[in-house]
């Protein structure tokens, strides 16, 4: 894995000089030039009454790299994202990994990095979407859970950062209640922080063992999608051969008839790292924003989660 270095809070590049070459030419990273635009970024935030932000190289990098080095729109991305994450306290409040009920959830290995990355140098995340019995747990807890998982992932793996994520999407024992929990104001919640919060790099959405119902819920979350994000749509049904032309098998677990461990041990290993970064989890909830403070107009859920005008177009027959 490559993982980042900080040293005194002070971002050290640590990458091979493959991944260098690679946020130059993909994301307009100068070296020379990014600890000047880190400098910029933090002093604009200062300046921001209402966003309380961690303010460390690393965090600023992450988001100077989701933007491609574009300043203003790491701006408007960062500003985004914690107030999301403030807009969101069901996801982001009470993140103790150790409690019972996300202990539980964690448990079922609903979300999962897999180790290593793609020939493209991506990262998978394989998530299960069955996972969890829907009598038991809303999809706010299993979000909450999930969360704890991919804000570490972004936190320690730089790679995934720079060369982008690919998911697979897991359908199999998909039921009606299940199907139910995917309300429209949800999903739209969902891609609202995914699409326009986290600076991440989504480079393929895989779908498998899909079920005969698929598309009435599948397109709610197309509805939400950015054009760019649809063309990276690739449905395999239960077609593994298909998945393997998109993931190769040596990255996928065993269950997947790949080689990169088990379910398990995939699942025990994000449970350690979550644990070992309890602390960093507890203390990131008192970062987000003050509505009270913001200069011009406070923002409102409405405002940012709303579906009314984009939900009121939506064809699902």
């Amino acid at each position: 894995m490559n993982c980042l270095s900080t040293m005194g809070g002070e971002y050290v590049c640590n990458l091979s000089p493959e991944l260098i070459q690679r946020a130059k030419d993909e994301l307009n990273e100068d070296p020379e030039r990014r600890a000047a635009d880190i400098q910029h970024i933090r002093d604009w935030l200062k300046k921001q009454p209402h966003i309380k932000a961690r303010t460390d190289d690393w965090t600023i990098l992450r988001f100077l790299r989701g933007c491609k080095f574009s300043l203003e729109k790491t701006k408007q991305k960062i500003d985004m994202f914690y107030t999301c994450k403030s807009m969101c306290p069901e996801w982001y409040t009470n993140r103790d990994p150790q409690d019972k009920r996300l202990r539980a959830i964690l448990e079922m290995g609903e979300f999962l990095p897999l180790p290593g990355y793609d020939r493209q140098g991506r990262k998978i995340v394989l998530i299960r979407t069955a996972a969890h019995d829907p009598k038991e747990y809303s999809m706010d807890e299993v979000f909450k859970a999930t969360h704890l998982i991919s804000d570490v992932m972004i936190e320690e793996d730089e790679q995934a950062v720079i060369a982008g994520i690919v998911q697979i999407l897991d359908l199999n024992g998909v039921t009606a209640a299940h199907g139910m929990q995917m309300t429209p104001a949800l999903v739209k919640k969902a891609m609202t922080i995914w699409q326009e919060g986290y600076p991440m790099r989504p480079k393929g959405l895989n779908y498998i063992n899909t079920p005969a119902a698929f598309d009435t819920v599948f397109n709610i979350f197309k509805s939400f999608m950015k054009e760019k994000m649809k063309k990276r749509i690739h449905i395999h049904g239960s077609d593994l051969e298909s998945l393997y032309k998109e993931v190769p098998k040596e990255c996928l677990p065993v269950e997947y008839g790949g080689t990169n461990g088990t379910i398990e041990e995939i699942k025990d290993y994000w449970i350690k790292r979550v644990d070992a970064r309890r602390d960093w989890l507890l203390e990131d909830e008192k970062y987000g924003v003050d509505e009270s403070k913001r200069p011009g107009k406070p923002k409102t859920t409405v405002d940012l989660f709303g579906i009314e005008g984009s939900f009121r177009k939506l064809n699902i027959d």
